[in-house]
């Protein structure tokens, strides 16, 4: 989502990191490639750690500044500019010390929808708030299925503290800032992923549901979670909205269209 001003927003970078089936490899191949990993985990694991860690407007900044120097570098740091990352900090701050301070699922689902509808998108694009909150639940979920096997599948996006939780360990009503920046990402790089949650929605079932039902049935748990997120390969609908609309307008149309939806997610009181 948001291509290139969304760069300052920590929303692109690289695209999510999907796990494929390797060729059948030696066992001292596979510690080899667990070695060269480890530096790419470890660096995960710094930044799960700062996001569960945060106790002041000081540790969000170091949250949102490892973020973003992990998706860009340190030498790029100088055009994600410094006042927009201390806004996203200000708000990942108010989120976690103050959860009635969380982002309103119905605030990111009013930008999407907006962003969505300015670029001419396919009406099935547009989200509810039951959808996001369904999608929200099946990737904590995911994340935290992912996080507990170590190796491989601790990796940047698959980190579980970003996500705002409730006392009984689901996913909050409302969002943290790093947390509705990821989402947005994810959304428009798969958007796949909203159609699973509306299928779910329809059904009435979560995916945080069906994994407990499972664990207490003693029913072997699914070997991917991540496969739960999904509903069906098409091309990705937004993305070629956004492509569409930057041929049409340009791309300071473009830029306009992206602060203004920053600054309705980032509202400053």
């Amino acid at each position: 989502m948001f291509a290139v001003p969304l760069a300052l927003l920590l929303l692109i970078g690289a695209a999510p990191q999907t796990t494929t089936r390797p060729d059948p490899a030696s066992p001292q191949q596979l510690a080899e490639a667990r070695a060269k990993y480890e530096p790419t985990r470890q660096a995960a694991i710094h930044l799960n750690d700062l996001a569960g860690d945060i106790h002041s407007e000081a540790d969000a900044q170091a949250l949102v500044d490892a973020v973003a120097e992990r998706l860009f570098g340190q030498e790029h740091l100088s055009w994600i500019t410094a006042s927009i990352r201390h806004r996203v900090a200000y708000a990942e701050y108010e989120a976690v010390s103050k959860p009635a301070r969380m982002i309103p699922e119905q605030r990111i689902v009013n930008v999407w929808n907006e962003y969505v509808r300015e670029l001419d998108a396919p009406e099935e694009t547009l989200v509810t708030v039951a959808e996001l909150h369904n999608l929200r639940d099946a990737m904590y979920t995911s994340s935290q299925s992912m996080w507990r096997r170590e190796g491989i599948t601790q990796q940047f996006w698959t980190i579980p503290n970003v996500y705002a939780v409730d006392g009984d360990g689901k996913v909050a009503s409302g969002c943290r800032a790093v947390e509705a920046l990821k989402i947005l990402h994810d959304m428009f790089r798969s958007f796949q992923m909203v159609q699973g949650a509306r299928e779910r929605v329809q059904k009435g079932v979560l995916v945080s549901d069906m994994v407990r039902q499972q664990q207490q049935s003693g029913t072997p748990r699914p070997s991917a979670t991540r496969g739960q997120l999904m509903a069906r390969q098409d091309p990705e609908p937004v993305l070629l909205a956004e492509i569409s609309y930057v041929q049409a307008h340009g791309e300071g149309d473009y830029m306009r269209l992206m602060e203004r939806l920053f600054a309705e997610l980032f509202p400053t009181d």
